[in-house]
């Protein structure tokens, strides 16, 4: 297939599937505890603004859990028919800590999420409420096994080498490697942040249409409240896990900034633009500025960061693909940043809701938080490379002995297949943002002792009235 390997394929197939999966947990995990807060705050202050606002988002809410179930048990096989020489070297490390996820996480997000989608009028409000707070305290704890595990393939420790085979030896070091609680707090920040623009972008549209209600305002107040208190909060996480990266990935980190030479007793410059070029070893059309690239990734003036030239060909990261997505990830987060700050601006003058430029900012920055880690989530692992686990097993030792034409055939049919079923469900997840949400949601009405409608997570005619 355009005359790639079979390992190239295979690569692809992978990041195709992890991308698609990615959006889903991410604005799961945001949705999960937007919902807890939501109907904490109802049961706290009795407005029913909150309890609308947390039957619409529920609906959403279960759209995504749905979609991100079946694409990460998609993506979970890949690991034993693509990458089985991976699963040879690493399943002893890999295999329980994608256990530990199943059986504390996904059973606890199980076990509650019928209760806190199908029993609002079912069980006892305090009963509901602590259903919620399981789902949400589930989308964490899943993310925290999910980070562990990809965290030791990127800094791994903890464990011995026995007969070509890691071996764990100290699980408390296998799971809080180096990279984990920076990789595990950027992860969750940046969920939080995709859902909030998520959640904004979605009011904005009604406001700017004339749908101008209680619901729609406490939507996009409480979107802007977290991308003015997070967005910040996130860019110095970020710092701290480009310290951390610099200490353990260093390749990594000189492919970001596609630095590839140190002259003597220069700080290193800070690179803004440019076109990293793996042939000739350089940076062409290069824009820099003296100094900055030492000040922001050493916090000296005088140490230098490492070069790519310091590094052997065979083990160099695709800088030019690592230069450009890390700085759209930064160019994205800096424009969340700028958003919170602008939205603050106009509540202190009374204008969040109406002023129509700022509206149409948040409406277009909607997707920003998703294609923020899709852009963080490249660099991660593009940088990685050639390494699958660093510095111990290469990804080219760790795809399985398919040929080129296998390969091509399953990529197509994920291509087709991912393309018309997640389509359907991304269609049906906006007629529903589309609709809004409508006030006197979850009350109960009944016929003759029983419910009027039966059980659904999504009741409502989907007509678009807007």
């Amino acid at each position: 297939m355009l005359g790639l390997s079979a390992l190239e394929l295979a690569r692809i197939q992978f990041a195709f599937t992890v991308s698609f999966h990615i959006i889903f947990p991410a604005i799961t995990i945001g949705l999960a505890s937007y919902l807890a807060v939501l109907e904490g705050l109802w049961l706290k202050t009795g407005n029913k603004t909150y309890r609308d606002l947390y039957h619409f988002w529920s609906k959403i809410f279960a759209v995504n859990f749905g979609m991100g179930v079946v694409s990460g048990l998609v993506m979970s096989f890949q690991f034993g028919t693509n990458w089985s020489f991976f699963s040879q070297f690493a399943g002893s490390i890999t295999g329980p800590l994608l256990a530990y996820e199943v059986l504390t996480a996904f059973f606890l997000e199980a076990g509650f999420l019928g209760v806190m989608l199908f029993g609002w009028n079912r069980v006892g409000p305090g009963l509901h409420f602590f259903a919620t707070c399981m789902v949400a305290l589930g989308t964490l704890v899943s993310t925290f096994w999910i980070l562990s595990s990809n965290s030791w393939m990127q800094t791994p420790q903890g464990h011995e080498i026995i007969d070509g085979i890691a071996v764990p030896v100290d699980w408390l070091k296998v799971v809080f490697n180096p990279s984990f609680p920076y990789r595990l707090l950027h992860m969750t920040t940046a969920a939080f942040l995709s859902s909030a623009f998520f959640i904004g972008a979605s009011a904005a549209w009604h406001l700017l249409r004339g749908r101008d209600t209680q619901a729609m305002r406490k939507m996009l107040s409480m979107a802007m409240w977290m991308a003015l208190i997070v967005a910040p909060i996130q860019a110095i996480i970020g710092d701290m896990h480009g310290l951390n990266t610099l200490k353990y990935q260093p390749a990594k980190i000189a492919a970001m900034e596609g630095h590839w030479e140190n002259k003597p007793g220069e700080a290193t410059p800070l690179i803004l633009f440019g076109w990293p070029d793996m042939q000739r070893e350089e940076t062409r059309f290069k824009v820099e500025i003296p100094k900055l690239g030492s000040l922001i990734l050493t916090h000296s003036l005088t140490e230098q960061v490492p070069a790519l030239k310091s590094f052997p060909p065979e083990d160099r990261p695709n800088s030019t693909i690592v230069f450009w997505t890390f700085r759209i990830m930064v160019a994205l987060g800096i424009l969340m940043i700028i958003a919170g700050f602008w939205s603050l601006w106009l509540r202190s003058r009374g204008r969040l809701y109406n002023s129509r430029p700022f509206l149409h900012f948040i409406l277009w920055m909607g997707p920003s938080g998703i294609l923020a880690i899709l852009a963080g989530w490249f660099t991660t692992e593009i940088g990685r490379q050639p390494w699958v686990v660093y510095g111990l097993l290469r990804t080219k030792d760790a795809v399985s002995a398919h040929g080129e034409l296998q390969m091509s055939i399953s990529l197509l049919a994920f291509i087709v297949i991912y393309s018309s079923v997640f389509g359907v469900g991304f269609s049906y997840m906006m007629r529903l943002i589309r609709k809004g949400p409508q006030e006197h949601e979850g009350e109960e009405k009944s016929v003759e002792g029983r419910p009027s409608r039966p059980l659904s997570a999504v009741k409502e005619d989907l007509d678009d009235r807007s």
